[in-house]
């Protein structure tokens, strides 16, 4: 995580699915008005019933100003930088890009969502194994539920019945953001020694993609390469069942990614072995080797279930894939 961004989600005032419709409000209001504080915190008792508290209002008007959208000057308010950019720009989009550069989470949130429905508790859970720096404790649903609203408010997240799901729009993001936000400079909060890079580059090919997908793909999978066991989330890598260059429909489909150790992940896009619709791994009979390891953890379990999670991989992604290996 880099110092600039946010740990915590501060919501705003108007409901749950009313935090743009708030935020909007009140950068009208500041840059009309450049006010000072206290004239900040009467607007704000004018504008949203039973809300009085000065330390609550405070809180969300420091949150906004980390963010990036306000600051004080000469004891008044004013736009910043984002709150100017927002304003001018005016679309989701650009909140969107100013909330996830500010905020740690938010963009794996989306990808973990683009998976399937999930409670406020599996929220909470994902943010949490993804995200450790975050700080908070297992079942606890507070925050996840800030994260959840923003989304919701921003058009990207619905809400059906207990549970979370991605709108369109929502989707639409997810299968750009892997490429688009590949520059992102956060960096997961592992025992990496230093190993770990914001930027993620494949082992095969010279891409990059966005390092929240890839701890997400990995906390997804338990840290571990169900091939060959390495847990170390340095020599990981995001393995697409489905090439990144040939479908990049699926490129953040996270049916269609599993992590693999570098090595591994080298053997798995040299077609040397692949995993069948049933999770057994498949070895291509040609495939000869000296090397201890790759006998131990490739050749040695031809036939053998791959311990995948259920539906972690989608069985017709695989066969799809295998269908074009001339051995299988």
């Amino acid at each position: 995580m880099t110092p600039d961004q946010l740990r915590s989600i501060v919501p705003m005032f108007g409901g749950g699915t009313r935090y743009v419709e708030t935020l909007d409000a009140i950068l009208e209001f500041v840059e009309a008005h450049q006010p000072t504080t206290d004239e900040l915190v009467g607007w704000h008792r004018g504008s949203f019933a039973n809300v009085s508290s000065r330390e609550s209002i405070m809180r969300r008007v420091s949150y906004l100003q980390q963010v990036g959208f306000l600051q004080q000057v000469d004891g008044q308010w004013v736009l910043n930088d984002a709150g100017r950019e927002y304003v001018q720009q005016g679309d989701v989009a650009t909140l969107l890009r100013i909330m996830c550069e500010r905020n740690v989470g938010l963009r794996s949130l989306l990808y973990a969502l683009s998976a399937g429905p999930m409670t406020l508790g599996e929220v909470s859970d994902q943010q949490l194994d993804t995200h450790p720096e975050l700080g908070w404790s297992h079942g606890e649903t507070d925050m996840a539920r800030q994260r959840v609203n923003w989304l919701r408010s921003m058009g990207l997240v619905e809400e059906r019945g207990d549970a979370y799901v991605l709108t369109d729009e929502g989707r639409s993001f997810v299968e750009n953001a892997v490429a688009e936000w590949s520059g992102s400079n956060w960096t997961p909060a592992t025992s990496d020694d230093g190993m770990s890079a914001g930027t993620y580059t494949t082992t095969i090919h010279a891409r990059a993609v966005d390092p929240e997908f890839r701890a997400t793909v990995i906390s997804r999978h338990d840290r571990e390469c169900p091939i060959s066991g390495v847990d170390h989330p340095g020599l990981l890598d995001v393995a697409h069942v489905l090439s990144w260059s040939d479908y990049p429909e699926y490129r953040a489909d996270l049916t269609n990614v599993l992590p693999l150790s570098k090595t591994h992940h080298a053997a798995f896009d040299r077609e040397l072995f692949t995993i069948d619709r049933d999770y057994r791994l498949l070895v291509n009979p040609s495939f000869e080797t000296q090397s201890e390891l790759l006998q131990q953890t490739i050749i040695e379990q031809d036939g053998e279930r791959v311990p995948l999670p259920e539906e972690s991989l989608n069985p017709e992604y695989l066969a799809q894939h295998n269908a074009s290996l001339a051995w299988v």
